[in-house]
């Protein structure tokens, strides 16, 4: 029996001859390209909508600078790191559920959250799922859960106490005090301190937020005859406040608590109501002696001015690079332990050193700060 071939056959046989008897030879085959490692990534949780998300905004930036930065040096432990954004809208609330979306999304770490009354619900989350905090509250309450670069209220009180009680004899303070997490736990502190010597407790006038005026809570804290009205709010309640004492006309002082300094709180309450009051707390970047660098490269990304926040955003997001470095790793262990180690980190807010023992920042940038004629918070 005859069996015919078509040359198309011959062809793919032949083909086949060749491949076998190349690989036998020892011919070196194609090189099959490897993936690329997957990205490390960290959450930035913020106010990133609602009535603070000027200050969300930047932070976010902050962050997103650092991010930038490391990845055009070659990423973190070899690999790029990724940002994500998980907008709490400083809503406790939601605290959870934005955790656990933090947690769905696969981030090893968070910078955040801004807010005391959401870290109180949703650090814990984080620590026992492995997820990394480097938060941004200021309550001493979340001590030990993560590691801060910013100011905690007993670090912040004593600057305030210290400029209230320079007036001579002892100054009547009367107090205008939201009742969330960490503007209670400043106006609690802060009235002990400015009890005078005949044991009157500080007057304190529960501020609700979200309401359209507080003419009648200024009112009545001005009723009392005040030296010093004393705002443990965030804004933007306290440039409503500010508003309606510049509206009273009263010799009584200002005081705002460091929740209210906001580039959007001079924006609402325009500049002569700002420069009513002082504030306690951390002058925008390019007050900062150490960040002239970061401001520059912020203007240059967003084409923005840098506000408070988003310099201390950009700081712990490079201090927790630095400690996924030094412990060759990203799990949330190993990476906390180094964070705890943290001492004498060149940070565009200073330098940052670490106690080991809370997690909290040894010396912190708090000052007094005022608003120039150009609407900006300056050290006072």
């Amino acid at each position: 029996m005859t069996f015919r071939m078509s040359s198309r056959s011959v062809s793919v046989a032949a083909l086949a001859v060749l491949v076998v008897s190349g690989t036998a030879a020892g011919l070196a085959a194609a090189p099959v390209a490897s993936a690329a490692p997957s990205p490390i990534i960290i959450a930035l949780e913020a106010p990133l909508t609602g009535s603070q998300a000027s200050n969300g905004i930047d932070m976010y930036r902050g962050a997103k600078l650092a991010v930038d930065q490391v990845n055009a040096k070659g990423g973190v432990l070899g690999r790029k790191v990724k940002l994500i954004k998980a907008d709490d809208q400083a809503n406790p609330d939601i605290a959870l559920a934005v955790a656990q979306k933090v947690k769905a999304r696969g981030a090893v770490a968070v910078i955040g959250p801004y807010n005391s009354s959401v870290g109180l619900v949703n650090l814990p989350y984080y620590l026992a799922n492995g997820i990394t905090p480097v938060q941004m509250t200021s309550t001493d309450d979340t001590t030990g859960e993560g590691v801060t670069v910013q100011p905690k209220n007993s670090q912040i009180s004593p600057v305030e106490i210290n400029y209230m009680s320079q007036s001579s004899g002892c100054p009547k303070v009367v107090m205008l005090v939201d009742p969330s997490a960490y503007t209670q736990g400043m106006a609690d502190r802060v009235g002990k301190a400015m009890v005078c010597g005949d044991g009157v407790p500080v007057a304190s006038i529960p501020i609700t937020e979200g309401l359209a005026s507080y003419t009648s809570q200024v009112a009545q804290a001005l009723a009392l005859s005040p030296d010093i009205i004393y705002v443990s709010t965030y804004y933007p309640e306290g440039s409503k406040i500010a508003t309606a004492i510049t509206a009273a006309n009263t010799t009584s002082s200002c005081f705002m608590g460091l929740a209210n300094v906001d580039p959007a709180f001079v924006s609402a309450a325009g500049i002569p109501a700002s420069q009513r009051c002082v504030f306690s707390g951390v002058p925008e970047a390019a007050q900062l002696p150490d960040a002239s660098s970061y401001v520059k490269a912020y203007r240059a990304k967003f084409n923005a001015t840098p506000g408070v926040w988003g310099t201390f955003t950009y700081d712990s997001a490079n201090v927790l690079f630095a400690a996924m470095t030094k412990a060759g790793s990203e799990k949330s262990s190993p990476v906390l332990k180094a964070l705890l180690k943290t001492k004498n980190f060149a940070g565009q807010t200073g330098s940052i050193t670490i106690n080991a023992k809370t997690g909290n920042r040894t010396k912190v940038p708090v000052y007094v700060l005022k608003v120039d004629k150009a609407g900006t918070f300056v050290i006072n």
